[in-house]
């Protein structure tokens, strides 16, 4: 039976198994993630989960068994949505890190002894048990969780992840139709979703969804899935050639002279990589590795100047080129750019949230915008609230919040126009706030607080809550695209969150006290353990050493808001300008000195394809980058199978 144009595919069944599904998320995040660290994609399980699970039920979908009562597409598309945004919850990199974050300074301290007089007793006592017999449980294991101590900082800790969803999710809520209907932005990781699943022909009979029937998605899955098994075979088997794509260094870093500017060239050629270069503007692609050559050449120019010899991807400092200090100007420019551009249609969305006229209008929306409104100005404070009882100063608190909802905007709004979900943003929030006025007009709780809250904001490749916000974007796009109720379907995804985060808390807690977390191999041998454990160093240094305002770095600041701009408003004036601000901004960050080449084929083939063959052979040959970025996906979704069969030892 096919969905009524009520509920538009988010029937009860469908989300009822999406919430099964992310109940059995949750242990397979954790074991395969956190306790084994065999996930083939940095931020694990949940990142590939969605679209493997479509993947599957697609093709039980496609069988004579569901053919008449299976799944509609629609339904397969609610399915997915709900693991989207809720799956990123239980990753190690957002539950995990948050976690130990905390906690982690009591137990650090013992080893670290500067901790204890600089900063330890500006810890709330709210932000994670207290008593040491807690604290070397969850890192030794092998006893009880003491739950008696944990329901006070579960509790704070909670109420601020719950502010941060409903903040993010009305803020999208409130910008999603500017951005999907009026500017019409390529959401190219949505069209792998939709392009994934397909309404059965009158030929094929039934109301289920299919898997698609091209020739070139399948032979885009085939490959891609292929090549990347066989690399993992031979990880695991060295005896079983692999299949060279790299990372491979062609050129060593040279550590003395100007070439060190160059750094280590390296050659990387994923394919999901490729097809994402190729599905996403061919502006932004050649503006990507074009800027990454210009940063090389700066980076070169100064140690020729004199700077001391560094890799450009290294160059974290202020001193001149700045390139993540360039990179954060040019996210504060656009982010500002993006709220111009769409000023009419807040300005109408305020008017209709304060006045409720005209009435319905806003009908087809996730959220009422009188709703959204509300939601996004109570849970804003709460996050205040929050920041406040941790000992910041309400201007501090309302900067920081105003800071971090921002930069889910824009990340949203950089999934939305470009795919790029995978690299970091140039300039964490801490550093956003202390270049123009240096650390030492903070208060030591207001530095714990930054660090404290790290986790929600550190920047990129899918490591943190950032990416929860733009899955969010997404799945109303996909909503709007499939025609599934868009209030429905919200109303879905915050009882998915919810389950989730709860459900992930109480597995997360019993897992790490039984293991340890340095008993986890995520703790242990990934970044995990060295980002979370070592991060009372980045409060003892303002404390000790209090800087005042740096100057080369608001120059670089500003420096890359200017040119953000000046490309903007170039693109605007002339169609044919083809460099892009936001692969400007991209170039910026670090990542692209893996991802370059993957940027230049993706270019050269669409400029090629599009050349020589029109709009309409491109067409043809988006299934195939589909295929490629699905076949990648299934490969680790396949590993991961085998690593909870063998219970991590394969």
């Amino acid at each position: 039976m096919r969905d009524s144009s009520k509920v538009g595919g988010a029937t009860l069944r469908a989300i009822v198994t999406g919430l099964l599904l992310l109940i059995l998320l949750v242990p397979a995040a954790f074991y395969v993630d956190l306790a084994w660290n065999k996930s083939s994609f940095f931020a694990g399980i949940p990142a590939m989960a969605p679209v493997v699970m479509l993947f599957i039920l697609a093709a039980l979908m496609s069988t004579p068994v569901f053919r008449t009562w299976g799944f509609t597409r629609n339904e397969l598309l609610v399915i997915y949505s709900i693991l989207l945004v809720g799956g990123p919850v239980v990753s190690h990199s957002i539950m995990g890190w948050m976690l130990v974050k905390s906690i982690a300074y009591y137990y650090m301290a013992r080893a670290n002894l500067i901790w204890q007089t600089a900063f330890l007793d500006q810890v709330p006592t709210w932000f994670a048990p207290t008593d040491m017999a807690a604290a070397e449980g969850f890192f030794e294991g092998r006893t009880a969780v003491p739950w008696s101590l944990w329901w006070t900082p579960l509790a704070a800790w909670g109420f601020f992840t719950v502010c941060l969803f409903v903040a993010s999710l009305c803020v999208i809520a409130l910008l999603q139709r500017q951005w999907v209907t009026n500017e019409r932005l390529s959401f190219p990781l949505a069209q792998v979703p939709l392009e994934l699943v397909r309404e059965p022909s009158p030929r094929q009979g039934g109301a289920a969804g299919r898997l698609p029937v091209q020739w070139a998605f399948w032979i885009g899955v085939i490959a891609s899935f292929g090549i990347s098994f066989v690399n993992g075979l031979s990880q695991r088997v060295p005896s079983v050639p692999a299949i060279p794509l790299g990372p491979v260094a062609i050129m060593q870093w040279q550590r003395v002279g100007p070439l060190a500017g160059l750094g280590e060239l390296t050659l990387y050629l994923p394919p999901w990589m490729i097809a994402i270069a190729y599905l996403i503007p061919k502006e932004l692609s050649f503006s990507a590795w074009l800027f990454w050559l210009v940063d090389i050449g700066l980076t070169v120019a100064a140690i020729m100047a004199g700077a001391e010899p560094q890799r450009p991807e290294e160059w974290f400092d202020s001193t001149f080129p700045a390139p993540r200090y360039q990179g954060g100007g040019a996210v504060l420019a656009l982010g500002i750019w993006v709220l111009w551009i769409g000023r009419r249609h807040l300005v109408r969305a305020a008017r209709m949230a304060v006045l409720g006229r005209p009435r319905g209008a806003d009908a087809e929306e996730p959220l009422s915008y009188r709703l959204a409104l509300i939601g996004l100005t109570a849970s804003f404070a709460g996050l205040v609230y929050f920041c406040w009882a941790a000992g910041c100063r309400p201007v501090v608190g309302f900067v920081l919040m105003a800071l971090l909802v921002g930069y889910y905007m824009m990340w949203a709004r950089l999934r939305a126009e470009t795919g790029l979900g995978f690299l970091p943003f140039p300039l964490e929030i801490q550093n956003a706030v202390v270049v123009p006025f240096g650390t030492a007009v903070f208060r030591t709780r207001e530095l714990v607080a930054m660090i404290s809250t790290r986790w929600s904001f550190f920047p990129g490749f899918g490591a943190s809550y950032e990416v929860v916000p733009g899955n969010a974007l997404e799945a109303f796009k996909i909503a709007d695209a499939a025609g599934i109720n868009a209030r429905r379907l919200t109303g879905a995804l915050v009882v998915g969150f919810l389950l989730a985060f709860g459900v992930g808390l109480f597995f997360f807690l019993h897992g790490i006290y039984e293991y340890g977390f340095f008993g986890l191999k995520s703790g242990t041998t990934g970044w995990l353990g060295h980002q979370s454990i070592n991060d009372g160093n980045r409060i003892v240094g303002p404390v000790t050493n209090p800087s005042k305002t740096d100057f080369n770095g608001l120059a670089a600041i500003l420096a890359g808001a200017a040119v953000a701009v000046f490309l903007g408003l170039m693109r605007l004036r002339f169609w044919w300008w083809p460099f892009h601000p936001i692969g400007y901004m991209a170039a910026m960050c670090w990542g692209l000195h893996w991802y370059y080449m993957p940027f230049f084929i993706g270019w050269a083939g669409k400029a090629l394809v599009i050349r020589y063959g029109g709009l309409r052979l491109y067409r043809q040959t988006v299934p195939l980058a589909i295929g490629l970025i699905v076949g990648d996906l299934l490969n680790g979704g396949a590993w991961s199978v085998i690593a909870i069969v063998s219970r991590g030892s394969i």
